[in-house]
């Protein structure tokens, strides 16, 4: 028999992920490691009235000190629920891409973030704490490929 999940407050976040195109050529991610000590992207509640990529942006520059972003797109929305003081939250937050020239972060330790550093996308995710925030790197990885073939003009690889 399934259970039922009880009757949940909503709560919509957005939150920034954010690349660089070091002279490698492989691009690097931002993570930042959170009070609970946990390696993920920069995200936070939105203000009332605020627009997901703004909040976005806010939240990104908040947490890391990075404000010279470009922003490339939406990625996707994901969804979570935990409990919060004997309350139960669907979370929902949407996620952009954001590319970054400057690449020095630093971490906010007054918005609770302990560290932040920039991981080739294998290091990332392995280092990312959350399997939802896996499914946005993926996907983000994906975006940035296809970014860079638009700027050389090349054409991505097709599976055989």
């Amino acid at each position: 028999m399934k259970r039922k999940r009880p009757r949940a407050q909503r709560e919509t976040s957005a939150g920034g992920v954010v690349f660089r195109r070091p002279p490698d050529g492989e691009p690097r991610f931002l993570l930042i490691r959170d009070s609970y000590r946990n390696w993920g992207f920069p995200k936070g509640h939105l203000e009332p009235g605020e627009p997901p990529a703004d909040a976005a942006r806010r939240e990104v520059a908040e947490e890391t000190g990075l404000n010279d972003l470009v922003l490339h797109g939406p990625i996707r929305v994901i969804d979570w629920y935990f409990r919060f003081r004997g309350k139960t939250i669907h979370k929902f937050c949407h996620f952009f891409l954001f590319e970054s020239r400057r690449g020095e972060c630093v971490p906010q330790t007054e918005e609770g973030i302990s560290d932040c550093a920039w991981y080739s996308p294998e290091e990332a995710r392995r280092t990312i704490s959350y399997d939802n925030a896996r499914a946005v790197l993926e996907q983000a990885t994906a975006m940035v490929q296809a970014l860079a073939h638009v700027a050389d003009g090349s054409a991505p690889e097709q599976p055989a």
